[in-house]
């Protein structure tokens, strides 16, 4: 997700690809990767923390993970979101096809376990994030 000034002409991810547009980005996050690899026009500018580096540089655009760049716009009135997301942070697990079922059941249990516990929502808030995040348990036979 893009965070801009609120007067700023750029509306949709496509519009940040400028030449003279400058966009804050954490150094080596997986947007710090994709927009190195995608971007033609527009560089990226690499802080600790992207949202920080925007500020402090003055640079047209901050690119972020959802729930941490808005909350961030919400406490700084004259910034505002591109909604849309310019890309997205694609995670899974995979397994071998002959250990598929046994291996599945113990991944299922495994997660809903950590859910129940409470270690995913610890998890989420040492990071600053809400444990609201965390996914619903799995219904049976799912």
């Amino acid at each position: 997700m893009f965070a801009v000034p609120r007067g700023s002409a750029l509306t949709a991810p496509a519009d940040v690809d400028r030449a003279g547009v400058r966009i804050g980005v954490k150094r080596g996050s997986a947007y710090d990767l994709f927009l190195s690899r995608t971007l033609r026009h527009a560089s990226v500018v690499r802080g600790e923390e992207g949202a920080a580096v925007f500020l402090d540089q003055g640079l047209e655009v901050a690119a972020g993970i959802r729930q941490p760049l808005t909350e961030f716009v919400a406490h700084r009135p004259r910034l505002r979101l591109i909604e849309d997301p310019f890309m997205q942070i694609r995670q899974a697990v995979g397994t071998t096809r002959s250990r598929k079922p046994a291996t599945v059941r113990y991944l299922r249990d495994l997660m809903e376990e950590l859910k129940a516990g409470g270690f995913v929502a610890e998890g989420l808030r040492r990071s600053g994030r809400p444990a609201s995040l965390v996914a619903p348990p799995e219904q049976p036979g799912s």
